[in-house]
Parts: structure tokens; C-alpha cells; sequence
């Protein structure tokens, strides 16, 4: 027998916190992890042939409190005293806060790690990426990333109670690391970077909700405003964005009746009440650029002139390649497919693990400009690049159609 679908994202659901539990109380993040794994092994054994406990949180605890005590019995005597209280508190797990999640991202970002090495640690460890897709959110190397995250865990076994709970200014200095990752999961969960489907709504819905829970305790903050209404502008496209049969469609192609109206007011309102702060955080100008995306009924009625604006002060607040190859577009449709590929220029070996973004827009510029044999040459080796299914159809299939159009004016 198989899991099923529910019962997977049960455990999707329910392994951090119980992670959370572990490391709290052993305060060993690696026999931590490798018991809450056991766990959802066992889970994904039993569940279908025993059926659903009645306590699966709290199962859950006690087989992965078992797993860790047998790795452990053969230490010091403060480990064996440190799981007897244990199995005292099993009974009562249901007590614990439900937003473990969240406070295992806090506890995750410790100030001992650089920021880019905290990030990476908790999308691993508790935000359900796979080092590849925390490579490619980098725009790094699969081993790199690897190491990194290795690198981590060592570091933070060398701390005296590494995850303790923080004090209240140590929650606010993590606070930008977390959002960046919350960020993170919600982009691979909106844009699936490998695999057969574009989006994994798991991934977006979980990012969404632990964001309004940071919104709930910091609502006049600028940034976890921003991050909120710029996830839910974003998400408002979601069912126009994918085809009957899973087919990427493109935003200039998208049906905008199918939008949901109701995240974008929601999206626009929050974005509005950060305004009178002032553009200066990069989340907040980011939903600023989706919000006039979202309030254009048609392709067409567009404000790119605006979005080109809000990309320049992006890219003032946060520079990277990626909102350069975005600002690219915005200057596409502003001063003419010259001017974006000319920007793009620079950015031939900064995207790393995402060239194949760089080569789709290459190919959409050369597209936009009448130039068809090479924006064929740029999709195809954009599609071989991608490891999305849907994105390398899309590219393929672009590509296709501007052969064949090229052929029937011969």
C-alpha cells in the first residue's frame, strides 16, 4: 500500500514541528533530523496498513523521541536525563505552539552563520527544499550548496545550545532571514524549478500562511508587509497561469477574468498602507511592480514605463542579475528590444544555475525585434538548459512556432 496524497502533506506538514520539538530539546540539529526522518518513514509504512493515528503529530514525536533515544543511549548521562523528560512531555505535544514552523525558521537563523549559510540551512531543514532547489534559488552549484549547508550544521555543533530561544532583539535581528526565506519557498512553490509541474501549491500556500503569522506580530512593519501583498499579488495568477494540461501561459497571454480579484484588493490594500513610509524596502517595491501588473485589465494597458521606474529603484535597493534580467524586459517594452538585449549584455556568466532565464529573454527580445533564427537558437538551448518540464514545452513549442512561421514566408 501507498500513502496517500493527504497523508503526505500531513508529514510535509508536520515534520518541522516535530523537528522543532527535538532540536529544542537535545539540541542536536543533525541526530535531530535524522530521527524526524525515521519517523516519517515509519509513517509512510504504517499509516496505510494501520491507518491514520489519532495523534499523528504526537506519533510522530514519540516514534522520532524513540529513534533519537536509541542513537543517544550510549552517551553521557545528561543525554539519557534529557530524554526521560522527554517521554514525559510526549503526552501533552498537542500542547505544543502549532506554529512551530515559524519559530524553527527563528531558531534556524542564528547570528553565529552568515545570512546566505542561515537561509540555505533552513530551506533544507525545514522549509522542504532540496539542496538543488536551494542551489538553483541561489544561482549556485548543486555541491556548493551542498557544502554550504554542511559548513552550517558544523558550525552551529560547535555553539553552546545553539537553539535556545532567542530574546526579543535576537527575533528582530533574524527577522530579515527569515523573510528571505519564506520568500524563497514561496518562488519555488509560485515557479517549480525542476519537475513536471509548474507549481507546487504546498510550497506557495505554506509560505503565504507563516507570512500573515509574522504579519499578525509585526503589522506596521514595511518589509513583512511588502512580503505579504507581493505573495499574494503574485499568487492571484495562479489558475491562469497553467493550461488544461499543465502548460505554462505567459503572463501577456494569461485570461485576467480567471485572476483572483479578491488577493489582488487584499495584495493592493497592504501594499497602500506602506506607501506613506515611503519605496525602501526591496519586497515592498517588488509588490509595488505586481500590483500594476495586477491592476492592468488587458496585456496591453500595462503601465510599463511605471513598472521600468520601480525596477530602477529595485535594482538600487537590492542588485542582483535576476531583477537586472527584469529590468531588462521593462526596457524592452519602454525604448525597444535594443535597449533590453544591450542591458542584458553584462549578464553572461552571473546567473549561474538560472541561464536559462537569460537565454528565454534573450530569446524573447530577438523575438520582439524580427530577428527569429536567433531567438530559435536562444529558446532551444534555453529549453535545454531548464530542468521544468513545462518550462522547456513552453520554450520548445516557441521555438517551434517561429520555425514554422519562418518557413511559410519562404
Amino acid at each position: 500500500m501507498t500513502i496517500t496524497p493527504d497523508a503526505e502533506a500531513l508529514l510535509r506538514e508536520l515534520a518541522p514541528q516535530v523537528l522543532g520539538v527535538l532540536v529544542r530539546r537535545f539540541g542536536d540539529f543533525d541526530a535531530a533530523e535524522d530521527a524526524v526522518q525515521e519517523a516519517m518513514l515509519a509513517a509512510a509504512t504504517q499509516w496505510p496498513a494501520e491507518g491514520l493515528p489519532d495523534n499523528p503529530r504526537g506519533w510522530l514525536i514519540q516514534v522520532a523521541q524513540r529513534r533519537m533515544a536509541d542513537a543517544v543511549r550510549a552517551e553521557a548521562a545528561r543525554r539519557r536525563r534529557e530524554t526521560a523528560v522527554f517521554e514525559r512531555e510526549v503526552p501533552d505535544a498537542e500542547t505544543v505552539d502549532r506554529d512551530d514552523t515559524l519559530a524553527m525558521f527563528f531558531l534556524c537563523c542564528h547570528p553565529a552563520l552568515s545570512s546566505a549559510s542561515a537561509i540555505a540551512l533552513t530551506l533544507r531543514a525545514v522549509g522542504g527544499l532540496t539542496t538543488a532547489e536551494i542551489a538553483r534559488a541561489f544561482l549556485l552549484p548543486e555541491p556548493t550548496m551542498a557544502q554550504r549547508i554542511a559548513r552550517a550544521k558544523k558550525r552551529l555543533a560547535t555553539l553552546d545550545r545553539p537553539f535556545a530561544r532567542p530574546g526579543d532583539a535576537e527575533w528582530r535581528e533574524r527577522l530579515g532571514s527569515v523573510l528571505h526565506v519564506l520568500y524563497l519557498i514561496f518562488t519555488e512553490g509560485h515557479t517549480t524549478t525542476s519537475g513536471a509541474d509548474l507549481q507546487r501549491t504546498d510550497l506557495s500556500g505554506e509560505a503565504i500562511r507563516l507570512t500573515r503569522a509574522v504579519h499578525r506580530l509585526l503589522p506596521d512593519d514595511v518589509e513583512v508587509t511588502g512580503l505579504l501583498a507581493l505573495m499574494l499579488l503574485t499568487d492571484a495568477r495562479r489558475a491562469a497561469r497553467v493550461g488544461p494540461h499543465g502548460e505554462l501561459i505567459p503572463l501577456a497571454e494569461q485570461q485576467r477574468g480567471r485572476w483572483n480579484r479578491t488577493m489582488i484588493t487584499e495584495g493592493v490594500r497592504l501594499l497602500t498602507g506602506t506607501l506613506p513610509q515611503g519605496l525602501t524596502g526591496a519586497y515592498q517595491v517588488q509588490a509595488a511592480i505586481a500590483a500594476v501588473h495586477g491592476q492592468a485589465l488587458r496585456a496591453e494597458d500595462t503601465d510599463w514605463p511605471r513598472i521600468l521606474a520601480l525596477y530602477n529603484v529595485l535594482e538600487r535597493i537590492a542588485p542582483n542579475p535576476m531583477v537586472t534580467l527584469n529590468r531588462a524586459v521593462a526596457v524592452a517594452m519602454v525604448h525597444g528590444p535594443s535597449a533590453g538585449l544591450e542591458l542584458i549584455g553584462t549578464l553572461d556568466d552571473s546567473l549561474g544555475a538560472a541561464g536559462h532565464r537569460l537565454d528565454a529573454v534573450r530569446g524573447h527580445l530577438r523575438e520582439m525585434s524580427g530577428d527569429h533564427a536567433t531567438a530559435i537558437a536562444h529558446y532551444t538551448a534555453a529549453a535545454g538548459r531548464t530542468t521544468s518540464l513545462p518550462e522547456r514545452d513552453y520554450l520548445t513549442l516557441r521555438a517551434a512556432r517561429l520555425h514554422q512561421a519562418s518557413a511559410a514566408r519562404r
